[in-house]
């Protein structure tokens, strides 16, 4: 049995494809198998994948049914105790699974493991921030500390152990767009997360994500399952309000006075600083030109989110 299950959901990347694969058979670890899942690709993605032959490739073509149905089918077939997932515009760093190995190996009873990466954006490469203060190359964080700038835990940058799946569910699949960020709350309730400040992977920023898709801008998470746990949990309290923050900045772009409301109803306003505050009273349209303004700035890597 392979220590790591690499889980690739696939859905018309063939531009991308070639580099995600070719960094993970330059991993300097290799005991490893691939499953990779073509979620209903319609371009050459299954063509490009084809060209592989290596024996730790498993290769399966479903129905498109989106990106959780992917990573939650790819999780069933998973035979190994540690699953990593790696997106399929996404490449990691040759020592990427080494330093994982490693950490796994020096902090044993921990489950959740990550580390930073770096953004591709139009015009820049540039490093995520994070909230974390870390004196150690690598130690135990709380998920909600430290991901009050970036999440500590990408997709494409974290390690778990199968048994958590088993413990807290895998991906929503009704979560069109944000089902990431629900699967790591439900993870930052139950566990400490090992977090390595080195950075290991690189997030490439598409300007066609669900993320700016306005057809899925009110396909959203539901926070109303964490009703009881943010009560008790200041720390998840203030991250799901920087979240929905961001879901009003949305939904007041798109001219979405209802969603608008209910994410601005539920924030408490203490959790945001005075920027952001402002930022919701703003009229809809000078905040679509703020936004597109934004935008050319991460283009450029000089913010790493227009919504943050």
């Amino acid at each position: 049995m392979s220590f790591f299950s690499i889980i690739i959901p696939l859905y018309n990347k063939e531009k991308f494809i070639e580099a995600t694969l070719k960094s993970v058979f330059s991993q300097t670890f290799v005991d490893f198998e691939v499953i990779i899942v073509n979620d209903g690709s319609t371009d050459n993605s299954e063509q490009k994948v084809l060209q592989y032959t290596d024996s730790r490739i498993r290769y399966y073509l479903k129905e498109n049914g989106g990106v959780s149905t992917a990573r939650n089918f790819g999780i069933s077939l998973a035979n190994s105790n540690y699953i990593t997932f790696l997106d399929a515009d996404d490449y990691w760093y040759p020592d990427f699974l080494q330093v994982m190995f490693t950490n796994i190996q020096s902090f044993s009873a921990e489950q959740v493991f990550s580390a930073a990466i770096e953004i591709e954006s139009l015009k820049q490469v540039y490093n995520a921030k994070y909230s974390v203060q870390q004196t150690k190359e690598t130690e135990i964080v709380d998920y909600f500390d430290a991901s009050r700038q970036e999440t500590i835990i990408c997709t494409s940058c974290a390690v778990f152990k199968k048994t958590v799946f088993d413990k807290i569910g895998v991906f929503d699949e009704s979560i069109r767009s944000g089902e990431d960020t629900d699967l790591w709350i439900r993870i930052g309730l139950a566990y400490k997360v090992v977090f390595c400040k080195t950075i290991l992977a690189r997030y490439v920023f598409d300007s066609e994500s669900l993320s700016r898709n306005k057809k899925y801008s009110t396909v959203k998470m539901n926070f109303s399952k964490f009703k009881n746990e943010e009560l008790k949990h200041a720390g998840l309290k203030r991250f799901l309000d920087l979240n929905r923050f961001s879901l009003a900045i949305k939904s007041k772009i798109n001219r979405d006075e209802q969603s608008f409301q209910k994410f601005y109803d539920a924030i408490d306003k203490h959790n945001l600083g005075y920027k952001k505050r402002l930022l919701l009273l703003i009229p809809s349209f000078i905040l679509q030109k703020m936004v597109r303004f934004q935008y050319k700035m991460t283009d450029w890597g000089l913010v790493s989110s227009p919504f943050k």
